[in-house]
Formats: C-alpha cells, structure tokens, sequence
C-alpha cells in the first residue's frame, strides 16, 4: 500500500505542476474530472490514493502557479495580485527574485502549517460560531486601507468602486467560472494589453542568491488565512490583502506573503474539512465527494503528503524558475503577451462562454483606466472584497 500511495502522490505532483504551469486551467478542473469518474474507479482503488493524489496536486499548484504569472502575465484566481510587484521586478531583471520570494513563502507555510495543524483545529472547532460577525469589519477595514494609502484618494475610492460594482455584477450573472474572465481581465487581459502598446522589452533576468525576510509576511499570513477556510467567497488574494493591513510590508515581503498564503489557504481548507465540515477549495469539495468526513489515521497522511509534495516542490518549482528566467528574454515579450492574451481568450471561451468572453472584454477595459487612473492596481481588488462586504451586511 505504502508504494501505491506514493506512486498517486508523485503523480498528483506531475498533475500539479501541469495545472500550475499552464494558464487557466485549475486543480479544480482536475478536481471535477476526477468526481465524475470516481464512481467507476473506487471499484477497485481505494479513495485514500485518491485523497493523497488530490492533496500533492493542490500543494503542487500553489508552488508553481506564480511562474506565469509574473512571467506571462496570465493569473490563476489565487495569484492575480502578484503581477503587481512581480512584473515590477520582471521589468528589473528581477523576474527569478519575484517568482523565489513567492516559493520561499510557500515552503515556510508548508512547514509551519505541519507545526500549527492541530492547534488551528481546535480553534477552527472553538470559533466556527463567531467568526462571521468580524469579517464585514475585517474587509471593511481592508477596504478603507487600501484607499487611505493612495496620493490620490478620490481616484483611489472611485477605482475601488468601480471595480467593485463590476464584481458585483459579475458574480450574480449566473455565468459558469465568473471569478476566472473577472480577475483575467482586471489583472491579466489590462496588463497584457498595455505590455503590447507599450512595447515593453524585458531585460536580461539576474539569477542571484534570494535571501528573503520571512517573519513580517509569515505573521501576517498565518493571522489571515484561516478566515478563508471558514468564509464563502474570501481567497487567497483577499486574506494578502487582509494580512498586509495587519503587516505593513514592502514588495518583496507582499510577494512572500503571497506565495505563503496561497499554500496556507489550500492546506487549510483540508484542515477546516476536517474539524468543521465546510469547503473553501475545490480540492477539498472533491475529498469531501470522494470520501465524505476526514477520520485521523487519513488527516496524519494529508498532513504527511503536504510535507513530502512540499519540499519536492520547493526544488522543482525553484529549478523552473530558473529556466523561465533564462528562456524568456530568448523570445519578443510583445509576442508572449499576444500568445498569452489568445490562450486566455480560449480557455474563457471554453470555460464561461461568450458571456464569459465579454466579461473579460469589459474587465480588461476598466483595468485599463483605473490604471489610467495613477493609482495601484491592489484597487481593483473591490471587485470581490465590495460584494462579500454587501454579502454580509445585507
């Protein structure tokens, strides 16, 4: 048995680096696929395969993940606010520096959630009742830091707003996948967009040591990700917003507190499955389908394979970083970004439909002039932090 699972967990890392790697598409594609054929293969496998195969995969793309990000500019829905800074950087030669600073946070979330698991399920059990009532004042207050920080806070309150009310639009279209041709567009399709008008040339990448300071980001982190465990709707990119209001911190320590929430948020969505019964990631509704509640003897493995596909992907996911920040200067940037922007017109066609399509249409155009506007693009997150603030208030 033992040799078994570590054949599904390797294999839910080669999965993982796939869906990490390849714009678009999500664990959670994976997640559905394996859904519907598990009636079929728990005939004759067991779900624990299943389990750990899901669990390595989920790990895995929350590791690799932000290497198109700040290299093609093409976000997952978990790493749209690390175009920010990390093309900042990639426009430095920095590019490697930004996509290590996000692996280092992940490798030190892996590593203390394997020290912090049993603690955070005593404390998910003891505050799943009351948690509810501090959100509305926590994005609020997120909400009202994010503006406060800007030079021109008129701009800065109507961007918000803006995006905010698209966001609110959006999600109650009733459109499969809304959040993907959403966060595309305001980050992904706007930043593409004016790379090619641009006609920006990316530098040749620096390949050097990266000694990133861990403490503030970790903190911060480990403070604000488990609110999204608990919560419908709050991810990765609104527990960075909500850890960097605790934290005041600079970019590169934004970057790590990316990469560290983004595997906080994932490994505790398994922990919250566990003690509360709840889903925050589609990874852990497919565990949930496939095997209903988590007993002990299976949390000691999910916990086990979070460690084992951690480490692997610290070294992998380091070592492709390496060769995307020697290749990429091999090639014209402006062709990337067009290459990049078809795919991600693809993959939403496929995935939301035409409506789909011109919700990207329109996100990509109001990220463009709320960038117009000379304000950050962190911003932009009222797209979803003004709808769940409506959520809970209404």
């Amino acid at each position: 048995m033992l040799i078994e699972i570590l054949l599904f967990l390797f294999a839910g890392i080669v999965f993982g680096i796939f869906t990490g790697l390849t714009p678009g598409v999500h664990v959670n594609l994976v997640g559905i696929i394996l859904i519907s054929l598990s009636s079929s293969l728990l005939a004759f496998l067991s779900p624990i395969y299943f389990v750990v195969f899901i669990v390595a995969m989920a790990i895995t793309h929350t590791f690799l993940d932000f290497i198109p990000s700040v290299f093609l500019g093409c976000p997952d829905t978990s790493t749209e606010l690390s175009i920010l800074p990390g093309h900042e950087l990639l426009k430095k030669g920095r590019g490697y520096e930004a996509v290590m600073l996000t692996i280092y946070g992940g490798i030190a979330a892996v590593l203390i959630l394997i020290i912090v698991a049993y603690p955070s399920i005593i404390i998910f059990e003891k505050l799943n009742k009351f948690i509810k009532i501090l959100v509305p004042g926590l994005l609020i207050f997120a909400s009202l830091f994010l503006i406060s920080t800007e030079r021109k806070m008129i701009n800065a309150t109507f961007g918000f707003l803006i995006s905010g009310a698209l966001g609110f639009i959006v999600l109650n279209l009733g459109i499969k996948q809304p959040l993907l041709p959403l966060l595309t567009g305001l980050f992904g399709g706007s930043m593409l967009i004016i790379s090619i008008k641009d006609k920006i040339k990316i530098p040749k990448q620096k390949i050097n040591k990266v000694r990133p300071k861990l403490l503030k980001p970790l903190i911060a982190s480990l403070i604000a990700s488990p609110f999204c465990s608990f919560l419908p709707g709050l991810g990765s990119g609104q527990a960075a917003i909500i850890g960097n209001t605790i934290t005041k911190i600079d970019k590169k320590g934004f970057l790590v507190l990316l990469g560290a929430t983004n595997t906080f948020v994932m490994g505790f969505s398994f922990l919250a499955l566990y003690a509360i019964s709840k889903t925050r990631t589609g990874a852990a509704a497919a565990i949930k389908t496939i095997i209903g509640s988590i007993p002990n003897h299976l949390l000691i493995l999910i916990l086990a394979t979070i460690l084992i596909a951690g480490i692997i992907d610290f070294f992998v996911a380091s070592k492709l970083t390496k060769i995307f920040s020697q290749k990429i200067t091999k090639i014209k940037y402006k062709t990337v970004s067009i290459i990049s922007l078809s795919i991600l017109i693809i993959i939403i066609l496929i995935a939301s439909g035409i409506i789909g399509f011109f919700v990207f249409i329109i996100s990509t155009l109001t990220g463009i002039y709320i960038i117009s506007l000379g304000i950050k693009r962190t911003n932009m997150m009222g797209c979803l932090l003004l709808p769940i603030i409506i959520l809970y208030l209404i």
